[in-house]
């Protein structure tokens, strides 16, 4: 450990899919660090491939300022997996080696890292390997176990209520079904929440199992009910062929089944782009000097997470092996239903008003 006299020596990175927010989340992170507690903030490029290859800047008050507003990452990304085992990278036996003695090497005190389920997952191994680690949950998905919310979930919803919002007027003046797909791996909260906001008929996550007959049969009685069009959101991790989109498979089902006119759109990686809200900026900032909070005080193996208004900690072995989904009796998904939603099941059998 460091002399009473020597400052902490923290590093930083963040690894995964960029999403809006991390730069927010690397200023609070390192303002906190530099003006409250007088540490030295080392940042680490391209997420753990930085750590492996030695590649590494400090990070001054002058170089943290001006990024709370930007997208993207200015430490940079990647999806590099020093633990994964495969045949095909010799090295890759040696790579969690590589990243004890760069840590060592560099003299930090502790390392945060920022990401989602996987960055957190290696991020506890690192600690089982004796680093002092802090994680900080990101990720348009929401999909962190531990967390009520991500950063980078407000902004990419409202790029997808604005979609869908800009879908209404193309698929009324058209009379035609608008299929449209959003991110999310295997949960649905961006799915639902921007279905929610931007008056999705009907609803489709991985959470809820569908069946597309019903889906179907729904969207015809909304048609001879003389409703012009109609609004789908779906999941890309909802049950299909392996080899279609989402919003492929079920446009092209509609139109099978129903005989209705149906168009399709992948918002893609639009959802993950772009400035960070207003919201996202404040979670992000809270986050990162939540992480220097517990380096302060010495506290390691644990992710920062937000539990209603509070600010809190898990541990980190108890994250990556989990996943947040959105349960199905999940109160939004009620209140979607009682105003006359489809979620693909047996529940929307209602009459059309």
């Amino acid at each position: 450990m460091p002399s009473k006299n020597k400052p902490l020596k923290i590093g930083i990175l963040s690894a995964g899919g960029d999403c809006p927010g991390i730069n927010a989340a690397i200023r609070g992170v390192g303002k906190t660090a530099i003006v409250e507690y007088g540490m030295k903030v080392i940042g680490i490029s391209d997420g753990f491939l930085g750590l492996i290859n030695h590649e590494y800047e400090e990070l001054t008050e002058q170089k943290l300022s001006g990024i709370l507003t930007l997208g993207g990452t200015i430490l940079g990304t990647s999806r590099e997996k020093p633990f994964k085992k495969g045949k095909d990278d010799p090295d890759q036996v040696n790579k969690p080696k590589l990243i004890k003695q760069n840590y060592k090497a560099l003299g930090l005190d502790a390392l945060v890292c920022i990401g989602g389920n996987g960055t957190q997952k290696t991020a506890a191994m690192l600690v089982e390997e004796g680093l002092n680690v802090i994680g900080i949950p990101k990720t348009i998905d929401n999909d962190v176990w531990g967390t009520d919310i991500t950063f980078g979930f407000d902004s990419a919803l409202g790029i997808a209520t604005d979609a869908i919002d800009r879908l209404h007027t193309t698929a009324n003046s058209h009379k035609r079904i608008m299929v449209i797909e959003l991110m999310g791996h295997n949960a649905g909260w961006l799915t639902l929440y921007a279905g929610i906001a931007g008056g999705g008929d009907v609803i489709l996550l991985p959470e809820i199992k569908y069946d597309i007959e019903i889906v179907a049969n729904y969207l015809e009685r909304r048609a001879r009910a003389k409703k012009p069009y109609s609004i789908v959101v779906v999941s890309e991790g909802i049950v299909k062929p392996k080899k279609l989109k989402a919003a492929t498979y079920i446009s092209e089902k509609i139109q099978e089944i129903a005989g209705l006119e149906t168009r399709e759109t992948i918002l893609g990686y639009i959802q993950r782009g772009g400035s960070p809200s207003p919201n996202d900026r404040i979670l992000a900032t809270r986050f990162g000097a939540a992480a220097v909070e517990l380096i302060a005080k010495k506290k390691f193996g644990l992710m920062v997470a937000k539990k209603g208004e509070i600010m809190t900690s898990v541990p980190l072995k108890d994250v990556g092996s989990k996943t947040r989904l959105v349960p199905p009796d999940f109160t939004l998904i009620g209140k979607g239903r009682k105003m006359g939603i489809c979620f693909g099941d047996k529940f929307c059998a209602g009459e059309i008003v």
